[in-house]
């Protein structure tokens, strides 16, 4: 089955470039000027990927995102932007999406990334297909994409998910920063982990009695984060 991109960028000569490269590589794609077009595509139709610019006519790229991944559509998102902004990079990913690409760029880097994303995710999909995993109180079912503490169904996003399963397989493990966002993320910024931050502390909001006092995720101070087996 042909995989379906839809390129979503309000300058119509980027949109032509992107559409006819990959197209090229086989790809059938749709198109989407706005972001509320965009939105209301990428809701009512299955697509594989969306390519979708960050700066947008009605709504940003960034609100796209979110409302997307607020609706449970979880569709790998690479995001374009003019900006080389590093709040932009963090809050994009923050946000759900799966990778991040600053302008200008090359159409064969596109493409790649494109393949790269979906690889990574026919490669989760497959690995999510796990038994059961139990740490205290925290029940996670992989293949659902779902877990529980105290028999209460939690609600995540999909990074929130999949870094909370990637800690649990490790568990013991010292894991640091980078370690995790190249796991989770598949993404790399030299020097800047907030993102892993900002999602370990939504995680802790969620499954640990005490933010303050965590008891399954323990920040090891200068190397990162471990989860551990609390003492309850």
């Amino acid at each position: 089955m042909i995989q379906k991109v839809l390129i979503v960028d309000d300058e119509e000569s980027i949109v032509t470039l992107l559409k006819y490269n990959i197209e090229k590589s086989g790809f059938a794609t749709e198109v989407a000027y706005t972001g509320m077009e965009a939105l209301n595509k990428a809701t009512e139709k299955s697509f594989d990927l969306i390519v979708l610019d960050l700066m947008l006519p009605e709504l940003d790229g960034t609100e796209v995102c979110k409302q997307l991944r607020q609706r449970q559509i979880e569709t790998p998102i690479l995001m374009l932007t003019a900006k080389d902004d590093e709040f932009d990079k963090v809050l994009g990913l923050e946000l759900g999406a799966d990778d991040y690409l600053t302008k200008p760029f090359s159409p064969k880097e596109v493409v790649a990334r494109i393949k790269a994303i979906l690889r990574r995710t026919v490669k989760r999909e497959s690995e999510l297909d796990k038994p059961v995993i139990k740490i205290g109180e925290i029940i996670i079912y992989p293949e659902q994409y779902e877990a529980m503490i105290n028999d209460e169904t939690l609600t995540f996003t999909r990074k929130e998910f999949e870094l909370l399963l990637y800690l649990a397989k490790h568990k013991g493990k010292v894991l640091s920063r980078d370690q995790l966002l190249s796991a989770v993320w598949n993404y790399d910024f030299v020097g800047d982990t907030r993102i892993v931050d900002v999602h370990i502390s939504h995680l802790r909001e969620k499954i640990e009695p005490e933010t303050k006092h965590p008891v399954y995720i323990k920040t090891i101070r200068g190397l990162g984060y471990k989860m551990e087996e609390p003492n309850l």
